[in-house]
């Protein structure tokens, strides 16, 4: 049995303990669940944490690691892991160098979250060229990517010879930004056959079912750029990911699926609405979606803004963007400073979706912040603690009764003090 097949017909363990994270109704989350609306991504061989994704659910954030073939750190990658594992809800493993096999197996034993990956990745790597792969082994990789205890896999099965045959017919700036896109369309052009991800995607359910491993369906077709955003292509493939959604939920499978991509603020809305209403409700999990096209350097500031938009209008889950995104692989550091940004985004959402949680530790720190008590506000803020505190300390920017941006004139000491004489 499945969790999503448990929920129709009880309360399960992981149930359970998914809703007393989210301070929920037992019951409430196996509907939700039984109907698709949230999941949680749980290999029945692993032993990760429980983290509800979806409907009810505080919104998640997952961090991005992985090495690439121009650098290779199996040190590097265990360090990134270890700071998601701390920071963040979930993180994907998204390697295309070295050991993959190796890599994925410390990154498994480094960390407690949920842990996706891509296994098309894994797949054109042992062959090198898209166009040589077989249906065969790219089953063999996502299967042994599922035996090896990896909780939720990314799979561009919407991307079908009849969207592909639209896309010259479209006026895109940037035909195909999607990895795993790209790497699924080489191979249907290159062979003049339909995605095996499509055809055979019956074949998919069955690995998923036995290991009760979360499907993530991939948009291939995402806007990399703001001038295509919301075009005929985003909107074809969303129809397909809606008819996959369907066939999952029928066979017991889990599944998420993702959205853009580079959305300008005034699309957002629509482009939320559309994927939730062609999903019926699936979890959104979305990448950024980045506002503007010229954050270079600094992308993790365009994406929480447009990652608070989304989530506002029904994303579930956010997948971080770093400062290095559009530039080279991410360090440790710009792995923490993309999910500290994605943190304060997701307590955004929660604050205007009345997550009581959220709400909660807000009014603390108002309190906190009002009392000029440093050492609550630091327990209470969403980045790194205890970084702060000693960067605080060392600049002696911080005394007991003000700061040092104001001083004598701190606004709250005066209220404190003149308001007694009313």
């Amino acid at each position: 049995m499945t969790i999503l097949e448990d929920a129709k017909t009880g309360l399960s363990k992981e149930i359970k303990k998914a809703a007393d994270k989210e301070d929920l109704r037992p019951e409430k989350v196996s509907k939700l669940i039984s109907k698709g609306k949230l999941v949680i991504p749980h290999n029945n061989r692993g032993n990760s944490d429980i983290v509800p994704v979806g409907q009810g659910a505080s919104t998640k954030v997952n961090a991005n690691i992985g090495s690439s073939p121009e650098n290779v750190s199996l040190e590097k990658e265990i360090r990134k892991a270890r700071i998601a594992d701390e920071y963040s809800d979930t993180l994907m493993d998204l390697s295309t160098g070295g050991n993959l096999d190796s890599i994925r197996e410390n990154i498994l034993n480094n960390v407690n979250i949920p842990v996706g990956t891509v296994p098309i990745y894994q797949a054109v790597k042992e062959i090198e060229r898209p166009e040589y792969m077989k249906k065969e082994d790219i089953f063999k990789v996502i299967e042994k990517h599922a035996r090896d205890g990896v909780d939720f896999v990314t799979l561009h099965s919407a991307i079908t010879m009849n969207v592909l045959e639209n896309l010259n017919e479209e006026d895109r700036v940037m035909d195909i930004v999607s990895r795993g896109g790209a790497i699924m369309a080489a191979w249907m052009i290159r062979n003049n056959k339909e995605n095996p991800l499509y055809s055979e995607f019956d074949k998919i359910l069955e690995i998923a079912h036995e290991y009760d491993l979360t499907i993530s369906i991939g948009d291939s077709l995402r806007s990399g750029c703001i001038r295509d955003a919301n075009d005929r292509l985003m909107i074809q493939e969303y129809l397909e990911i809606g008819r996959l959604v369907q066939k999952s939920r029928k066979k017991g499978v889990q599944t998420i699926v993702e959205g853009p991509g580079h959305i300008p603020i005034d699309k957002i809305r629509t482009n939320i609405k559309l994927i939730k209403e062609a999903t019926d409700e699936a979890p959104l999990y979305v990448l950024g979606p980045l506002v503007s096209d010229r954050g270079v350097g600094y992308d993790h500031i365009t994406s929480a803004i447009g990652s608070a938009i989304a989530g506002y209008h029904g994303a579930d889950f956010l997948c971080y963007v770093t400062p290095k995104e559009h530039l080279s692989i991410p360090a440790p550091e710009d792995v923490k400073k993309g999910i500290i940004a994605s943190k304060i985004s997701a307590d955004a959402i929660d604050l205007a979706n009345r997550n009581e949680n959220s709400k909660e530790k807000n009014q603390k720190m108002a309190k906190a912040r009002n009392n000029l008590n440093w050492e609550k506000q630091f327990d209470l803020a969403i980045l790194d603690q205890e970084e702060l505190g000693k960067k605080l300390e060392e600049d002696k920017v911080c005394k007991s009764e003000y700061c040092s941006m104001c001083g004598n004139f701190c606004s709250l000491k005066l209220t404190e003090e003149y308001l007694e004489d009313l």
